[in-house]
Formats: structure tokens, sequence, C-alpha cells
């Protein structure tokens, strides 16, 4: 176990090193301010919203879990992450789009519209899991009624 830690410590400084190398010779100097801006902001966004909404709804989905099921469970959170994600990357093409771009074929599309068609699609798979956990958690919990038989 511990070689394998040193392996990926190793295999991930490598990694970034050569990211280093490729940002330095292929970015010009005066674009590197605005790409610093960017990824403190992505780590802002993902550190302040996204983590503490996902982690928030994971307790909240863990106080029930014993009733729903663990499928129940992955289907909720792989659905909140892949939503939280999607709107994380898609919100700046919104934004672009209503300030104007100088070139209508760089953002052709109505990605407000994109986004909550497949944000209503996550809910809605959401909303079909937790019914279906509901209803075979109410299956487990019915009390079986004895049949009685005379004779």
């Amino acid at each position: 176990m511990k070689a394998a830690r040193i392996v990926l410590v190793v295999v991930g400084v490598l990694v970034m090193a050569f990211g280093a190398y490729v940002l330095v010779t292929t970015v010009r100097p005066n674009r590197i301010g605005g790409l610093a801006t960017w990824l403190l902001g992505a780590v802002v966004l993902h550190d302040a919203v996204l983590s503490p909404f996902v982690v928030g709804a994971g307790l909240l989905l863990r106080r029930t879990g014993r009733r729903l099921g663990a499928g129940v469970l992955v289907v909720v959170q792989t659905a909140v992450v892949l939503g939280c994600v999607l709107a994380l990357v898609v919100l700046p093409e919104i934004a672009a789009k209503h300030h104007g771009q100088k070139n209508p074929t760089v953002l052709p599309f109505d990605y407000t519209t994109r986004l909550l068609v497949v944000e209503g699609v996550l809910l809605a798979v959401v909303v079909v899991a937790l019914a279906v956990g509901i209803v075979r958690a109410r299956r487990r919990t019915a009390p079986l009624v004895a049949s009685t038989t005379n004779g």
C-alpha cells in the first residue's frame, strides 16, 4: 500500500510538472493571469458551492438510506453531482451568450433551455428513483397479514 502511494504521488508530481511546462511554453505570458483567475474561480465554486451541496444532500439521503436502499441513494447522489457539474460548466456559456460575442458561430445554441431540459430530466430520474425506493420500502415494512384457516 505504501509503495502504491509513493508511485501515485510521483506520477502526480510528474503530471503537474508536465502541465506547468505545457502552460509556460504554449500560453502567452499576458494570458496566464486570466487563466489563473479562471482556475481560482473554478476552485472557489467547487469548494464553496458544489462540495457543500453534494455533502449536504448525501448526509440528508444517508438518514433515509436504511429505508430507501443503496441503489436509490446512488441514483440521487449521481444526479446531484451531474446536475451541479453540468451547471458549473454551462453557466459561463450562458453568461457569454448573454453578453454577446463577436462571432455568432462560437455559441450557436440556446444553452439556457438546454441546461433546463437536462436538469429537468435529472430531476425526473431522481423523482422516479425516490418513488420506486419509497414503494419498495413500504412493501418491506408492511405487516404481513396472516392467513386464517378454519379447520
